[in-house]
């Protein structure tokens, strides 16, 4: 693109995103300072003029979650400050999105908190990437544009031509991701019923619908500690699943993720780049890391020309 408005900047979470989203557009990344003070304060200056541009900051909020977010609010601070004409906060994994309503007494809504932050820096609109919960868009009172990673995920999938097919919701809240797989992999659908029984810890109970004699493919938004994904496979193969494969937008994979996937029953486990995947995860025979850059730069050149981007969801 040859548009000297148009700029696209990087927080420190995932600088080879950005990167990659820059080539595919063919524009250089823009030049900032991005440190911190020695009490571990940080410290942004944008190195170059920006007045009137038309901004995107890309920042997953990844581990640390903290740090990353405060690095996005301060940068769209200083865009509104540089005087740029609209600031698009790019964020490939929106933090804190598990807890978007009060579900317990005394609890906050963060997924809200996180909206209202960004809308009070500066933002003009949010590209987001599979939110945990589709619904955290209403939280914005700025325009969302919430792209999938599922045109990634189902092209290699569709390309693999696993035998009799069974997709698979890990709980009853997945269902409708599960289901939009399940449909443009011409494949049957199964839920598993999933307590949890503590934050990080969840306890597998039933499985709806029919899995034995078939590969079979969980599919979830965000794999964390990998806890609810091996028990969801170990459940499979107890039902007469003939393989376990998983698919993912955020592979976050913390604490004991890796450990738990390697001694796993799962074949292989799929993800996207949008977060930053450990060297530990990556050298795994198992995990599979696929790039978005190709979607998000298709979705920010659509927000910046102002075509429909409705086609980036088929």
């Amino acid at each position: 693109m040859n548009d000297e408005r148009f700029k696209i900047f990087s927080g420190t979470a995932n600088p080879a995103l950005a990167q990659a989203i820059c080539q595919n557009l063919n524009v250089p990344l823009g030049q900032a300072l991005l440190g911190r003070f020695s009490d571990g304060e940080i410290y942004f200056q944008i190195l170059e003029n920006v007045r009137g541009a038309d901004v995107f900051v890309v920042q997953p909020c990844s581990y640390p979650v903290d740090n990353h977010l405060l690095e996005l609010l301060l940068m769209i601070d200083a865009f509104k400050r540089a005087s740029a004409w609209r600031i698009t906060a790019v964020l490939p994994y929106y933090c804190y999105a598990r807890q978007d309503r009060k579900d317990k007494p005394r609890v906050p809504i963060s997924a809200k908190l996180v909206a209202d932050l960004l809308e009070t820096a500066g933002a003009s609109r949010a590209l987001t990437l599979d939110l945990h919960a589709p619904q955290i868009q209403g939280y914005f009172d700025v325009p969302v544009d919430h792209l999938y990673g599922s045109p990634v995920l189902v092209d290699y999938f569709r390309h693999k031509k696993l035998p009799n097919l069974t997709v698979v919701s890990p709980d009853a809240g997945g269902v409708e991701r599960a289901r939009a797989f399940a449909k443009k992999l011409d494949a049957p659908l199964a839920i598993v019923d999933k307590r949890r029984v503590d934050m990080d810890v969840t306890e597998v109970m039933n499985l709806i619908g029919d899995v034995r004699g078939r590969s079979t493919l969980i599919v979830d938004d965000i794999i964390d500690t990998a806890g609810t994904l091996v028990k969801t496979a170990d459940a499979l193969i107890r039902e007469g699943a003939t393989a376990v494969y998983a698919a993912c937008t955020h592979a976050v994979f913390s604490g004991p993720a890796v450990e738990r996937i390697e001694n796993s029953k799962i074949t292989e486990v799929v993800a996207t780049d949008s977060v930053p995947v450990s060297e530990a995860a990556r050298k795994l025979k198992k995990v599979t890391i696929l790039s978005v850059a190709s979607l998000l730069a298709r979705g920010i050149r659509s927000i910046h020309e102002e075509t429909s981007i409705s086609e980036l969801f088929i």
